[in-house]
């Protein structure tokens, strides 16, 4: 089994086309992200402020303060630390409504916490990465040596996201008809060039990856746990009746961790390690979310049952 510190001297190299594709697959998945967003999917905002904005300050604020907390502790080399932060800072994936759906947690509440994260991931991911990478000195000097320049970077992708994102929710709000025929073809375009950047990045380092990939399996697991853990907190502590925190749950546990791995590879040099991790927690956390969705229903099968 290969040592994650081995992870640290990998460099995910793209070649030019897949470098002049990393733009447009950034566009992709954020356009494809924006058709799905509706105004009413903001109605938790309106209705139950309070909650509402103590669940977005976990999604935003506390989730990368636990992973910052996670990895002073548990130590980790310095890109497999930068991995897991920019995790953290991703805004919430639309499959986490689905397992909310599927467990039987507050689906609006869900929606509308994608919905806020998402849109407000332009500004807020780029400025998290580098706000909580820089308060971990092994992130900060590795993020030195990458010479990300702050400005140019949040700047960068700031624009990369929020263009295609009011786009997309331009087109949902004046041509729903079209908005919904092109979400199931954007949604696979997104996954299908996602999924050709990772197979190309890994071209020659896809062995030790692999093999690297098991090895750093139990942080991302805990890591996970955490985020799962600190959701249902919040829910317990805002709260939220059980469907809500069963939504809170799921949605801070679950992450758009294709989106971190793009950014990554475009802006901060595709760090093995960190790669490692990103791409882990994106197949582990659909594992976890699909296990806690059927172990909610199974709990509701027994809590129903007759005596």
């Amino acid at each position: 089994m290969t040592d994650p510190a081995n992870l640290d001297a990998i460099e995910l190299s793209l070649g030019p086309v897949f470098q002049s594709v990393l733009p447009v697959s950034l566009a992709v998945i954020m356009f494809a992200v924006a058709l799905t967003l509706k105004v009413e999917d903001f109605v938790a905002l309106t209705r139950r402020p309070i909650q509402f904005a103590g669940a977005a300050i976990t999604q935003i604020l506390l989730l990368p303060l636990a992973t910052l907390a996670l990895v002073t502790i548990t130590g980790p080399q310095p890109s497999i630390a930068l991995g897991m932060i920019v995790v953290a800072c991703c805004p919430g994936g639309n499959v986490s409504n689905f397992f909310t759906h599927l467990g039987r947690g507050d689906t609006a509440l869900s929606v509308s916490l994608t919905a806020t994260s998402s849109l407000l991931a332009a500004l807020a991911t780029p400025v998290s990465i580098l706000f909580w990478s820089g308060l971990y000195p092994p992130t900060r000097a590795l993020v030195e040596t990458l010479d990300v320049n702050a400005l140019p970077f949040v700047l960068q992708t700031m624009v990369m996201l929020a263009v295609p994102l009011i786009l997309g929710m331009v087109v949902a709000a004046r041509a729903p008809g079209i908005a919904r025929r092109l979400r199931p073809v954007m949604s696979i375009l997104a996954m299908a060039i996602l999924v050709a950047i990772i197979l190309g990045s890994l071209a020659g380092n896809a062995d030790l990856l692999l093999m690297g990939a098991v090895a750093i399996l139990p942080i991302v697991i805990l890591h996970n746990a955490l985020a799962l853990l600190l959701g249902y907190a919040a829910g317990w502590a805002l709260r939220f009746d059980r469907r809500g925190r069963r939504a809170m749950t799921i949605e801070i546990g679950i992450q758009n961790s294709g989106l971190g791995l793009v950014i990554l590879l475009g802006a901060m040099g595709g760090l093995g390690g960190a790669a490692a991790i990103i791409a882990v927690w994106g197949i582990w956390h659909l594992i976890s979310g699909l296990g806690l969705a059927y172990a909610f229903r199974l709990s509701d099968h027994w809590q129903n049952k007759p005596a």
